[in-house]
C-alpha cells in the first residue's frame, strides 16, 4: 500500500497500539531534546527516578531561554544543567550557543528519526524528515530512560504546495496563511504533511520556518520529506552523511487535504493577541510601530538575517524604532559577520543581541507601553513578551525590516527597492565547539544544586472524592503563558516549584496563589472553555497549580501536550458533556465528585455536583488506562519510581 511520509515515519517506530485515529499508540524515541527553562525539571525528574544514564541514542540539552543573568539563579541553572548532562549522558549547549531547534536541525537531525522535546517547537525538526514531537518535561524524561512515547494516532493532512513565492513574500507568510485559514487549534489531533512541487522552490530552513509554527496551529506535529534539498542541507552543514531519502509514495493518500498555490499568496501579519488573528499587511499599514525584531526559532535561517540585512543596507532605520537582531545561533552569527550582513544591520541602526530565545520567551526586549512591536517569532499571547497590554504583531522578516524604516506598518511590496536576491551557500562555517559532548561515565558526577533549585513535590495518589471551590473561571484558548507566565520575573523559578507557584494565573488573577494556599491541602477546580492550555509545552503550568492544590480542570476542551501534562501531575482533564453546562458554573462555586477513582477505572462518565446552586453535571474523560494509572497514583514519577525500585530489587534477587 502506498504511504506518505508521516505513515513511514509513524510505523517504522511503532511499538504497541494499532495505527487507528483516536487510538493510543507507543513509539520508540531515538533523539530528545531539552531547554533550559524546561530542562531543569527533566533533570530533577530523572534524579527523582534515580536513572543511571539515559538510554536513547542522543539527547540534548540546550541553554536558550534563561540567559540574562540579573541574579545568581539562571547562572546556577547553568551550572546545574552542565552537571546533569555529565551524570546522564546528555550533550549540553553552552549559553549563547544559539537556540535549541535551529541548532539541532544544523548539528544533530537525522531524517527518519524521532525526536522528543521539552518544548513544543520541537515540531520544528519535521521539516527535515523527521517525526519531531514536543511534549511535557516528564515524558522527554521517561523517554531518556528508556520508556517508550505514547499519543493518539493522528489523522494525516496533507497539504500541497504548487507554484512558487512571489518577490516580498516568504516561508513565514505561507504558515501564517495556515493560520489565517485554520486558527490556532485546525491541527489539533493531526500531523500536517506537506508535498507537491513547491517544496522545489523552498529550502530546508524555510521549511523549519513553516514546520515551526505547526505549533501554534495546535497540531501532533508537521512532517515534510527528507529530499535532494536536505540532503543540500547536510553537506552545508558537513553531514551528508546523515542524509537518507524520505518521501511519500506514489500514489499515497491523506485524511484530510488542502492546497495553497504559493504563488497567490501576499504579506500577511498576526494581529494581537493571537497567533490566529491574520490579515493581509495592506490592511493595517500605516500604523506607528516602536519596535521591529528579527530572529528566534520560527525565522532562524540565514536567508531570514540575510534578506532583511540587505533591505536595510544603506539606509538608517527610523529614530523612533529599536530594530532587534536576534541570531539564532553562534555559528549563524559567525557566518552573518563573514557575509558581511551582520555589518549591514549595524550600520543602519540595528540592536545586535546574543544567540538565543531572548524576547520571544520574554527575557528581554520588552515593549514599550501601548506601542507596536512587530516580531518574527512563533507567539503573540498577552503579556507573553514582559509588557502587560502588549501589542506584538507576527510578521515576516521581510516586514519587520521594511517596517523598521518607516517607522510604521509596512507592505514591503511597496518598497522603493528590488527585491533583494539571495542564494544559500554551498558551504557554511560550521561552529560546534560549545557543544559538550557526554561524559563517558557520570558515577562521580555530583549535581551542583544552587540555592533556588529545589527537589519535585510528591505528589499523594488520587482520592475516592475531590471537592473544592471553583477559584478560577476562564474562556477559550487560555495558553500556558497565561496558567503561568514566561519572563525575567518567573523563569528564573523554574526549578524551584515552590516559588514559582506564586506566578500561577497572575496575568489573569493576581489573587490566585493566595487563595489557592488556602485550599492546598483540601483541593480545588478551574473551569475553562475550548483548546484550554495551547501553546508552550511546559508542564509548570500543570505541575505548579497542582502543587497549589488543583485536583481537576473542567473545560470544553484542551489543547494535547497540556491536556497530557495535566495527567502527568495527577490533575484529571474532565469535559462537559453539555457545553451550555460551563455558562451554568460561577467562579467560587463548591463542587465534589464523588467515588472518583473507582468511576474513573470503569466509566467515560461521571457527575460533577454543585453545591452552591445545587446543580448536577454530567462530564466525562478520555483518558487510557495508562493514564488512569498514572492519575490514581497521583503522578507518572510515582509509577516510574515504584517499576524502577522493583526491577532493581528483582536484579539484586
Amino acid at each position: 500500500m502506498s504511504k506518505n511520509v508521516a505513515q513511514k515515519l509513524l510505523e517504522s517506530h511503532l511499538v504497541s497500539g494499532r495505527m487507528l485515529p483516536g487510538e493510543e499508540i507507543g513509539l520508540r524515541i531515538d533523539q530528545t531534546l531539552c531547554q533550559d527553562a524546561t530542562g531543569t525539571m527533566v533533570m530533577l525528574e530523572l534524579e527523582a527516578m534515580g536513572l543511571d544514564r539515559v538510554k536513547t541514542e542522543l539527547s540534548a540539552q540546550y541553554v536558550d531561554h534563561n540567559l540574562i543573568q540579573t541574579d545568581f539563579k539562571n547562572a546556577d541553572d547553568h551550572l546545574f544543567l552542565r552537571s546533569a548532562c555529565r551524570k546522564f549522558g546528555v550533550w549540553f549547549s553552552r549559553p549563547g550557543n544559539g537556540v535549541s531547534h535551529p541548532v539541532h536541525f544544523e548539528r544533530f537531525g537525522i531524517p527518519g528519526k524521532t525526536l522528543l522535546g521539552s518544548d513544543s517547537h520541537t515540531c520544528s525538526g519535521g521539516a527535515q524528515g523527521m517525526l519531531a514531537i514536543g511534549a511535557g518535561g516528564l515524558e522527554v524524561a521517561m523517554a531518556m530512560a528508556g520508556d517508550l512515547f505514547y499519543i493518539k494516532t493522528p489523522k494525516i493532512w496533507g497539504v500541497k504546495l504548487t507554484g512558487k513565492l512571489p518577490d516580498w513574500v516568504s516561508a513565514k507568510d505561507v504558515i501564517l496563511e495556515m493560520l489565517r485559514r485554520h486558527g490556532v487549534s485546525g491541527g489539533v489531533g493531526k500531523i500536517i504533511e506537506y508535498y507537491g512541487p513547491g517544496l522545489d522552490h523552498l529550502s530546508a530552513m524555510d521549511r523549519h520556518v513553516i514546520a515551526n509554527m505547526g505549533a501554534e496551529l495546535g497540531a501532533t506535529t508537521t512532517v515534510f520529506p527528507s529530499d535532494n534539498e536536505i540532503k543540500r542541507f547536510l553537506r552545508a552543514q558537513q553531514r551528508e552523511d546523515a542524509w537518507t531519502e524520505i518521501i511519500a509514495d506514489p500514489g499515497a493518500t491523506y485524511d484530510e487535504n488542502e492546497e495553497i498555490d504559493l504563488s497567490t499568496l501576499e504579506p500577511l501579519i498576526a494581529l494581537p493577541s493571537s497567533p490566529g488573528n491574520v490579515v493581509p499587511v495592506r490592511e493595517v499599514a500605516g500604523r506607528e510601530i516602536y519596535q521591529a525584531m528579527i530572529g528566534s526559532s520560527a525565522n532562524p535561517g540565514l536567508r531570514d538575517f540575510a534578506v532583511p540585512a540587505m533591505i536595510v543596507q544603506g539606509r538608517q532605520i527610523s529614530d523612533h524604532v529599536s530594530l532587534d537582531i536576534n541570531p539564532s545561533s553562534r555559528q549563524m552569527l559567525e557566518n552573518l559577520v563573514a557575509l558581511g550582513y551582520l555589518g549591514m544591520f549595524i550600520r543602519s541602526g540595528g540592536r545586535i543581541h546574543q544567540a538565543g530565545c531572548n524576547g520571544c520567551i520574554g527575557m528581554g526586549q520588552a515593549p514599550a507601553t501601548h506601542k507596536i512591536s512587530l516580531r518574527t517569532i512563533p507567539r503573540n499571547f498577552p503579556g507573553r513578551s514582559g509588557t502587560k497590554d502588549d501589542l506584538v504583531y507576527l510578521c515576516s522578516p521581510e516586514t519587520a525590516a521594511a517596517s523598521a524604516l518607516t517607522g510604521v506598518i509596512t507592505d514591503p511590496r511597496t518598497l522603493d527597492m528590488p527585491y533583494p536576491v539571495f542564494k544559500e551557500p554551498d558551504s557554511l562555517i560550521v561552529n560546534a565547539a560549545m557543544l559538550i559532548a557526554p561524559a563517558k561515565c557520570g558515577d562521580d558526577v555530583t549535581l551542583e544544586k544552587g540555592p533556588n533549585i529545589k527537589s519535585l513535590p510528591e505528589f499523594d495518589p488520587l482520592l475516592d472524592t475531590i471537592e473544592g471551590p471553583v477559584l478560577l473561571k476562564l474562556g477559550d484558548n487560555i495558553s500556558t503563558d497565561e496558567i503561568l507566565p514566561s519572563g525575567t520575573k518567573s523563569l528564573p523559578f523554574r526549578s524551584n516549584i515552590q516559588e514559582v507557584s506564586k506566578f500561577v494565573f497572575s496575568q489573569i488573577d493576581e489573587t490566585y496563589h493566595a487563595r489557592a494556599m488556602k485550599h492546598k491541602d483540601t483541593g480545588s477546580f478551574v473551569v475553562a472553555g475550548k483548546n484550554y492550555g495551547q501553546g508552550s509545552s511546559r508542564e509548570h503550568a500543570a505541575l505548579a497549580p497542582r502543587y497549589l492544590g488543583l485536583r481537576a480542570v473542567l473545560a470544553k476542551s484542551f489543547a494535547r501536550i497540556h491536556w497530557q501534562n495535566l495527567t502527568n501531575f495527577g490533575v484529571i482533564p474532565l469535559e462537559f458533556n453539555n457545553p451550555t453546562d460551563y455558562d451554568k458554573i460561577s467562579q467560587d462555586d463548591y463542587l465534589v465528585i464523588k467515588n472518583i477513582a473507582s468511576k474513573i477505572q470503569n466509566s467515560t462518565e461521571l457527575e460533577v455536583v454543585n453545591k452552591t446552586k445545587n446543580e448536577i453535571y454530567l462530564i466525562h474523560h478520555s483518558l487510557t488506562s495508562r493514564q488512569i494509572e498514572t492519575i490514581l497514583a497521583g503522578s507518572l514519577i510515582n509509577i516510574f519510581k515504584k517499576r524502577h525500585q522493583e526491577e532493581k530489587h528483582k536484579a539484586a534477587v
